[in-house]
C-alpha cells in the first residue's frame, strides 16, 4: 500500500479527478488549499507580478492506493505534464506505508 499526494492549480481538478480514475484509484480525498510561492530571489525581468509573494488557488489530493495502480498514475501524469502549455503542471509523490490498520 502507498499514499498518494497530488498537488496542482485549482484548475486542474477535473483533470487529476480523470487521471484517478484511469489508474483506478477509486477512493481519495481532496481538500482546496492556497499555494504559495515566494519569488523574491526571481529576477525582476522574470518576476510577471509585482508582488514578491504569490499566492494561488490550488487543490491537493491524498490516496492510499495499490502499489500496482502507482505507475499507471504516474506515467498518465506525466504524459499530461508534457503536454501543458502553461508553466504549471500536476506534482505527485508516493510515500511507503509501513503499517496501516
Amino acid at each position: 500500500m502507498k499514499l498518494l499526494i497530488l498537488t496542482a492549480i485549482k484548475e486542474f481538478e477535473k483533470e487529476i479527478k480523470q487521471q484517478l480514475k484511469k489508474a483506478e484509484v477509486t477512493t481519495f480525498s481532496y481538500k482546496d488549499v492556497i499555494g504559495f510561492r515566494d519569488s523574491t530571489e526571481d529576477a525582476l525581468e522574470s518576476n510577471w507580478f509585482s508582488a514578491e509573494m504569490n499566492q494561488s488557488q490550488s487543490i491537493l489530493f491524498y490516496a492510499f492506493v495499490k502499489k500496482e495502480n502507482v505507475d499507471r498514475l504516474f506515467e498518465s501524469i506525466n504524459d499530461f505534464n508534457t503536454k501543458q502549455e502553461t508553466l504549471s503542471h500536476i506534482h505527485v509523490a508516493v510515500l511507503n506505508i509501513e503499517k496501516s490498520n
